[in-house]
C-alpha cells in the first residue's frame, strides 16, 4: 500500500482496479507519487483478478500538475537523474496490457493531463480543465506531453496547447479529442467503472493482443505494422479463449462465449 497511490478492487465491481491517487489538496505528482504509480500499475498488471483500470484522482480534481515546489530546489544534474522515473510513470499506465480508462473531474493539468494521456481513453467531467502549462514555467512537459498528445490530437493542436500553455475547458477537450465522453461530475466516477466493466469476463490475452498492436503500430511504419498485428494475430490460436470463442460462435452466435481469460 502506498501513501498517496494505491490499487483497490472492490467486491461491488469485481474484475475492475481502481488506481487511486490521493494526495491533498491537488494531487501534486512528486517524485514519492511517481514510484508509488509505477508499483500500483505493476500491480494491476500482474493480479488475475484485475481484467481492467480505472486511473481516478478523486471527485474534486484528477491531478492539478507535477509537485512545482519539488522541482524547484533540483538542478540539472539532480533532473537528469530523476527525469526518466517522471516519464515511466505515466509509461507505466500506458504498459498496464489491460483497458485503462482515466476518470478525470477537475483539473488534469501538466503531468496530471500526461497521466490521462496514458489510458486507453478519457471520461472527463462536463466542467474538467485540461493543459500542459509547463512553458509557463520555462519549461516543457517531461512525462510524454510531447509524444503523446500530437498522436491523439495531431500536431498542430498539441503546439497550439504547448506552446501557448492555456488551459482546455471540457468541450473544446472533446471537441479536439482529448477527451472521449463527457458526464456531469458527480458521474464520471460511475461511467469509466461501467466503461472497464464491460471487460471483466472478456477474452483478457485477446484484448491484449490488440492492444500491443495498436500501440506498437503507431510507432513503427505501416509494414512493420502489420507483421506485429500478423504475429499477434497468430499468437492468439494459442489460448483457451479462442477455443471458447469459435466454439460458442459455431454453436450460438457471437456474443455468448464465456471466457476464462486463459
Amino acid at each position: 500500500m502506498g501513501e498517496f497511490v494505491n490499487l483497490e478492487v472492490s467486491e461491488d465491481t469485481p474484475g475492475v482496479g481502481v488506481i487511486r491517487l490521493d494526495r491533498p489538496k491537488m494531487n501534486a505528482i512528486s517524485l514519492q507519487v511517481q514510484a508509488e504509480l509505477k508499483v500500483a500499475c505493476a500491480e494491476a498488471t500482474e493480479r488475475d483478478d484485475v481484467r481492467a483500470v480505472v486511473i481516478w484522482g478523486g471527485e474534486r480534481l484528477f491531478a492539478a500538475g507535477n509537485d512545482v515546489a519539488e522541482m524547484a530546489e533540483m538542478s540539472y544534474a539532480d533532473m537528469v537523474k530523476a527525469t526518466r522515473g517522471v516519464n515511466e510513470a505515466a509509461t507505466a499506465i500506458a504498459n498496464i496490457p489491460k483497458p485503462v480508462v482515466a476518470a478525470v473531474t477537475g483539473y488534469a493539468l501538466g503531468g496530471g493531463c500526461e497521466l490521462t494521456l496514458a489510458a486507453d481513453i478519457r471520461i472527463a467531467a462536463d466542467n474538467a480543465t485540461f493543459g500542459q502549462p509547463e512553458v509557463l514555467l520555462g519549461i516543457i512537459p517531461g512525462a510524454g506531453g510531447t509524444q503523446r498528445l500530437p498522436r491523439l490530437i495531431g500536431p498542430s493542436k498539441a503546439k497550439d496547447l504547448i506552446f501557448t500553455g492555456r488551459f482546455v475547458k471540457a468541450d473544446e477537450a472533446l471537441a479536439i479529442g482529448l477527451v472521449d465522453k463527457l458526464v456531469p461530475a458527480e458521474q464520471v466516477f460511475a461511467e469509466a467503472v461501467a466503461w472497464a466493466s464491460q471487460f471483466t469476463k472478456a477474452a483478457a490475452l485477446a484484448i491484449r493482443a490488440a492492444k500491443e498492436c495498436i500501440d506498437r503500430g503507431l510507432e513503427v511504419d505501416i509494414t512493420t505494422g502489420l507483421a506485429i498485428e500478423q504475429q499477434q494475430f497468430a499468437s492468439v490460436f494459442a489460448t483457451e479463449d479462442r477455443t471458447t470463442g469459435m466454439t460458442s460462435f459455431l454453436a450460438s452466435g457471437p456474443g455468448k462465449a464465456e471466457f476464462s481469460g486463459r
